[in-house]
């Protein structure tokens, strides 16, 4: 099963990245950081792939009901879909495509869901980088050594990165989904919260039916109409799948070739730097200024006194920024341009750390030398909501109390922080709210 990826409560350097993406997971029950990756995934529905996802299920939280916008059917809302899709040139044998299609309240549900509970960054990390994933990355690259060599040359992109990519994303094909993309795309389009989105989608799903590179009972993959070994929605498959065994189809659910050429590809169009690390684990100064959010250059942070944490030359990066998912505590990274492509398959810090750490340990170098905090206790939504309401009140102007740990949020804690004599590295943990409702 795949694994949910945690989004950082707090990070104590900001990682803005301009091209937000995607959306969905590849097995049934959401999970624990859902409530703040939904907002980012439905506003970034364009891009490509989908979120790994973690198998632990909450039962903490209830689905919100569906709003079916008024229509009179689903049959009457898709015989009227058929008819634009028609005048948009996609043929009647992909529209036939349509004639099993189904409504899917689970698909609904499972947008909705809105967990209590936050997985800490070390609990998600030790799955998704679990020995079991390790070893079997490994397996998996000796088995495909040639193919995944091939690419490499071919794009840039390290074999051990689209390895750990496919080991994040579908547990290297062991889970990519049992949802008909058309259903999931057709569900999502008539409920309306997105349907803009999941209406392009589904005319792209068309679309790559009518290109033949698929048939309609063979586009499986997540409740949210990501799809195959890698999580390509539609569109993102439009933009960047490859047909990697030169058979004249781009198949991501059955040849690897082609999953690991279009991963590769999706990556080069990311900026993928050929012959640059993803970063490194660094040690700070204790004077470190955790407010900074700029990027700088290797050499300007190490003048700053940020060390490698084994020892080695700091990459030699132009551009650089320092993260610190589990605050001043925590394990700090200094990050280049291949993580922020990472980041481009998919916005969350610690996916992009996921992937990292395990193609790291798949090619056999050392994993996160620091330990994580594991004494700290995270927020719920609630008391995410508390903590907001309570710096709102002191002064500190967050915005709305809507229990996400946004870069609002963030500020105003570190602002919080600063004026209280603590760290401020903007990590929300329990202290921190205990002090807020002292005040």
């Amino acid at each position: 099963m795949t694994l949910r990826p945690y989004r950082p409560l707090l990070l104590g350097v900001s990682l803005v990245v301009p091209f937000t993406l995607l959306s969905a997971c590849a097995s049934a029950q959401p999970t624990s950081n859902q409530a703040e990756a939904a907002e980012t995934r439905v506003s970034a529905e364009s891009s490509p792939t989908l979120l790994a996802q973690n198998t632990q299920s909450s039962t903490s939280s209830q689905p919100t009901q569906p709003d079916l916008q008024g229509h009179a059917s689903f049959d009457a809302w898709l015989a009227a879909f058929k008819r634009d899709a028609a005048a948009q040139g996609i043929s009647q044998r992909a529209l036939s495509a349509l004639d099993n299609v189904r409504y899917l309240e689970r698909v609904i549900e499972l947008d909705r869901y809105q967990p209590e509970f936050v997985r800490p960054i070390w609990e998600y990390l030790d799955s998704a980088v679990s020995s079991t994933r390790v070893r079997n990355g490994r397996e998996k690259l000796a088995q495909h050594r040639q193919t995944a060599a091939r690419m490499e040359e071919r794009y840039g992109v390290p074999a051990e990165v689209l390895v750990a990519i496919w080991g994040i994303e579908s547990n290297y094909g062991g889970n990519f989904g049992d949802f008909s993309a058309l259903n999931a795309f057709a569900t999502l389009a008539y409920d309306g919260r997105r349907s803009d989105f999941a209406r392009g989608e589904l005319l792209a799903a068309l679309r790559i039916i009518d290109s033949g590179d698929i048939d309609a009972q063979d586009m499986i993959g997540s409740w949210a109409g990501a799809m195959g070994h890698t999580q390509f929605i539609p569109s993102s498959f439009e933009a960047y799948a490859k047909d990697g065994d030169g058979d004249g189809r781009r198949d991501i659910w059955g040849s690897i070739p082609d999953v690991m050429a279009s991963t590769a590809n999706y990556l080069a169009r990311a900026n993928w730097q050929p012959g640059q690390p993803w970063g490194i684990e660094v040690t700070l100064p204790a004077d470190y200024d955790y407010a900074q959010t700029e990027r700088r250059s290797s050499a300007e942070w190490a003048a700053q006194g940020v060390r490698s944490a084994n020892g080695s030359s700091l990459p030699a990066f132009d551009s650089a920024a320092l993260i610190v998912p589990a605050g001043a505590k925590g394990p700090a990274f200094m990050v280049g341009p291949n993580f922020r492509s990472i980041l481009r398959y998919n916005n969350a810090t610690s996916y992009a750390l996921a992937v990292a750490t395990l193609s790291d340990a798949i090619a056999g170098r050392e994993g996160i030398q620091q330990a994580w905090p594991r004494d700290q206790v995270p927020l719920t939504r609630a008391e995410v909501r508390e903590l907001q309401q309570g710096l709102n009140a002191l002064g500190y102007s967050v915005g709305g109390a809507d229990g996400i740990l946004g870069p609002n949020t963030r500020n105003g804690l570190r602002a919080f922080q600063r004026d209280q004599g603590m760290v401020p590295d903007g990590f929300a943990n329990q202290a921190v709210l205990e002090r807020i409702k002292q005040r």
